[in-house]
């Protein structure tokens, strides 16, 4: 049953669903569209994998204290998680862009030398995920929302 007492953990779990959800009405200030696949989707403001990691250290600081060897571990992951979050995974959305762009060019090719049957669109274009990573600024505010998140909570859980 320790398994339920596991404030960092519960304050990383916290942390994704905040992260994830808040997406929906950021996008929706930024573009006017309601979009709710944000909400189990990749990349996008804020980075739901940022605030975790944050969110975890920060829960672990609190318990153990930032001395403590497991916060050592917590905060390393956590500086690695976010770097490529920023890094690799970042490029490898840039590199799925270039990728979608050759499919869409190389589609109306085809299209203009051989005129395909008619089919339907979602048949002939299965697209790679181009949101993958975080800009750095989407990383930050994860990391942000994870600690004052698991701070919040560590308030209202424990010290009331």
């Amino acid at each position: 049953m320790d398994l339920f007492t596991n404030f960092p953990l519960w304050a990383a779990l916290a942390a994704i669903g905040f992260a994830q959800f808040v997406k929906v009405p950021i996008q929706f200030i930024a573009s006017r569209k309601v979009d709710w696949s944000l909400i189990t989707s990749t990349g996008g403001m804020p980075s739901s994998h940022s605030a975790a990691v944050t969110a975890l250290t920060t829960g672990i600081g609190i318990e153990e204290g930032v001395g403590s060897p497991l916060f050592a571990v917590s905060a390393v992951f956590a500086i690695i998680v976010m770097f490529d979050a920023t890094g690799v995974r970042r490029h490898a959305g840039e590199q799925a862009t270039v990728l979608n762009r050759l499919v869409i060019d190389f589609n109306r090719f085809v299209e203009e030398a051989k005129m395909w049957p008619k089919m339907d669109e979602t048949e002939k274009r299965k697209e790679l995920k181009e949101l993958l990573g975080h800009q750095p600024i989407e990383v930050f505010f994860g990391g942000l929302s994870g600690i004052l998140l698991t701070l919040l909570l560590h308030y209202l859980l424990v010290i009331m």
